[in-house]
């Protein structure tokens, strides 16, 4: 039996198939999707069995009148019968190196060292609305917890870099050397462990700039040690980096570890130097934004301006700032009225007072919200970029995301070291 019609996977998965059958939320998709994009570089052999198997569950329960075998599945796997490469950025044909992404987000470690050549070879992520995005600009659906050993079973062996913008937590070592053992129950426990099993030539970890002095700075300790001594890794000491520093006009400061093989005989690490490249938020501010979803109402930015007046100073309260045009933007953040922090004025519709979505009239200041397509923007992502969730998810997964031009300069010191050009 030829099966040539083109199966689309977000309707099996997130609609008919799910719907019908009953799925939960599981792997399958994530096992296909990364077969079909690893299919030329030998990595394809850790997904292809259940790859084949999951493919003859699709196509039997889509022609149940048919016999599928094992031979028909691959076979349209082969043919191509999933499509997931009509998407803006597909994976590098040629690479020149492998990676893998762990608390991928919507992907921005990825792009990063994808724009570097590089071929991602797994990824993992555990939230449903950044697993839509991901899979929506890199064809590729992620897999999710990774704390699960089934999820870790399916990583492949010989990539060279492992990245991971890990959550950051605190460890039980009271009375204790505070090594590997110590970090059980934590996200970092998991990143140690693929990297104890893996041993890649070199790791790219990512957290906030508040991880340094984290538990009275046992943290970070805990995790040097691990890496340096229980690990074996060459790990200079971290360095604090600023987005603005590379290109975006955001004010983000993030804590960046790196580390390599000793057995790479890599001794010395200089993390990169600022662009000196001066962008203002002008650069990244939309030329449409729609009024009765950005703009603030005249009543809500009397309510921004009296509760920062009772709270100011006091440590509480979120405040907002407007951040002018030849400026640049706060650390975007997410969580509550995050959103609002960060305030523009654009006077474009300020002869107008239409109704908002909050109670009352436009503000003739012309106050508003960053869309996110700026917050995008303020992140360093393109605008090919596809943001395919509502505005609320939207704003946490930028929020959540790293700064891609400045994981992306950093990456690139990691591969000048590996001798990857």
């Amino acid at each position: 039996m030829k099966i040539k019609e083109k199966i689309s996977l977000e309707k099996v998965f997130e609609k008919e198939y799910k719907i019908k059958i009953g799925e939960i939320e599981n792997n399958k998709e994530a096992i296909i999707t990364h077969f079909i994009h690893n299919n030329k570089n030998g990595v394809s052999q850790f997904f292809r069995k259940d790859a084949i198997k999951y493919t003859k569950e699709i196509l039997s329960y889509k022609y149940p009148n048919e016999e599928i075998t094992n031979i028909v599945a691959e076979e349209a796997l082969q043919y191509g019968i999933f499509d997931t490469f009509d998407i803006p950025f597909p994976p590098v044909e040629n690479s020149k190196f492998k990676f893998i992404d762990l608390f991928a987000g919507i992907g921005g470690f990825r792009l990063a060292i994808q724009n570097l050549g590089g071929k991602c070879v797994f990824t993992s992520e555990w939230d449903k609305d950044a697993k839509r995005t991901y899979k929506a600009n890199f064809g590729e659906r992620p897999f999710g917890d990774i704390t699960k050993e089934e999820t870790k079973a399916f990583i492949p062996n010989g990539f060279d870099l492992l990245c991971a913008g890990f959550p950051c937590q605190a460890f039980s070592i009271a009375g204790k050397r505070g090594g590997f053992e110590d970090t059980r129950g934590t996200l970092f426990f998991d990143v140690a462990e693929i990297i104890k099993r893996k041993q890649p030539k070199a790791i790219f970890l990512e957290n906030v700039k508040g991880l340094r002095n984290h538990n009275g700075g046992k943290t970070l300790a805990t995790i040097l040690n691990v890496l340096r001594n229980d690990l074996g890794y060459f790990v200079p000491e971290p360095q604090v980096v600023n987005a603005r520093d590379f290109g975006v006009p955001q004010n983000r400061e993030r804590i960046y570890i790196v580390g390599f093989r000793k057995d790479l005989g890599i001794e010395n690490f200089e993390y990169p130097a600022p662009t000196n490249k001066k962008v203002t938020f002008a650069s990244i501010k939309e030329k449409k934004v729609p009024a009765t979803k950005y703009f603030l109402s005249t009543q809500y930015v009397q309510t921004l301006i009296n509760h920062k007046a009772r709270h100011e100073g006091k440590g509480n309260g979120f405040g907002y700032a407007i951040i002018p045009d030849d400026g640049i933007s706060n650390a975007i953040v997410v969580g509550g009225m995050g959103r609002e922090r960060n305030l523009v004025l654009d006077k474009r519709i300020t002869d107008f007072t239409p109704t908002t979505h909050i109670k009352g009239t436009v503000n003739r200041e012309g106050i508003r919200k960053m869309t996110p397509r700026e917050w995008a923007r303020l992140q360093g992502f393109p605008d090919e970029f596809i943001i395919p969730v509502a505005d609320a998810s939207a704003y946490k997964q930028f929020g959540n995301s790293v700064a891609v031009p400045a994981v992306q300069a950093t990456a690139n010191e990691i591969l000048k070291l590996l001798n990857i050009k």
